[in-house]
């Protein structure tokens, strides 16, 4: 039985598990937990995430990137919602989003919306 007040609250679902929301990329992620020793009550950290090959990714349009555009704008436009700019990002393999929109006219692959 865990006495741990934090750990209780969660057991009961007063505070949610994961700490990230559902459009999160870490939403995911395993909590990991680093302990010193056997009275220490460790540290929580996000354990590392993978992003998924481009061949696992359902791409289901294409879009031309033009003067302006940000990632969270074309994530908005295209999925919806502004925090998935992330899932952009994975279906054409790069780690800075902003890489995404930084050169007009380039062709950026959308994923499939999540849901669908």
């Amino acid at each position: 039985m865990a006495t741990d007040p934090v750990q209780l609250l969660i057991q009961a679902g007063a505070i949610p598990a994961n700490p990230f929301a559902p459009s999160s990329r870490y939403h995911t992620v395993a909590i990991g937990r680093f302990v010193r020793g056997p009275d220490d009550p460790g540290v929580a950290y996000v354990l590392r995430r993978f992003i998924p090959q481009m061949r696992d990714i359902a791409v289901v349009a294409e879009h031309i990137v033009v003067s302006g555009e940000r990632p969270d704008l074309l994530a908005a436009q295209t999925l919806g919602d502004p925090e998935l700019y992330w899932r952009i990002a994975d279906a054409n393999a790069v780690t800075d989003p902003f890489a995404l929109t930084n050169t007009v006219g380039a062709r950026v692959g959308i994923p499939r919306p999540p849901g669908l």
